[in-house]
């Protein structure tokens, strides 16, 4: 695995295409403004880094992603991408995740408009979450110990098992097919379960 340790990066398509790169306290940041750093990626590890530039990981195959901070500049930041781990992280970029695939997501902090949208077989536990309109046409999710605040969350949702969770949320579950609940709160008005 090639190892990338303490660099900047700000131009566009940094590391396009990079296979087995493990980086470690690395920036993504910078006047060039570059964007999709890691685009077309595969095998890529980010263990405290900073991503403060639009569209790192899209179309990734196989990411862990950990103790790191993805900034509200770092926009739509995993999309079209499978097979990943995020853990430990900050995300507070808009429409953070989408179109993605078998992600697992261990306590981080999300605070993102427009998160989840058509993805499927999402595990997250241990996640403190806010954002509108979360998880929207997502499928086969799992969800323990997940914290949301955010109004219009799982609509058109299937498949799905939230366990251990407190969603304080509205307009919630429209257009929802096959969902349990379990030793969970709900707060909210106007939530909805269509068969």
């Amino acid at each position: 695995m090639n190892k990338i340790t303490n660099k900047s990066f700000d131009e566009e398509r940094a590391l396009y295409a990079s296979v087995d790169v493990k980086l470690e306290n690395c920036r993504f940041d910078g006047a060039a403004d570059g964007e999709s750093a890691l685009k077309e990626s595969r095998g890529v590890s980010a263990d405290e880094c900073f991503f403060n530039l639009r569209y790192p990981f899209w179309h990734v195959d196989g990411f862990e992603i950990s103790r790191s901070h993805l900034t509200e500049l770092c926009r739509a930041p995993l999309w079209y991408s499978r097979d990943g781990v995020i853990s430990d992280s900050r995300l507070v970029a808009p429409k953070a995740l989408r179109e993605c695939g078998n992600i697992k997501i261990d306590n981080c902090e999300i605070n993102s408009v427009e998160f989840g949208w058509f993805c499927n077989d999402i595990k997250m536990s241990d996640c403190q979450t806010e954002g509108a309109y979360f998880m929207l046409r997502s499928s086969r999710l799992d969800f323990s110990n997940v914290r949301l605040n955010g109004k219009y969350s799982f609509q058109y949702i299937s498949d799905c098992v939230f366990e251990n969770c407190d969603f304080d949320t509205k307009d919630a579950f429209w257009h929802a097919k096959n969902v349990t609940v379990r030793n969970s709160v709900i707060n909210g008005e106007y939530l909805a379960w269509y068969a």
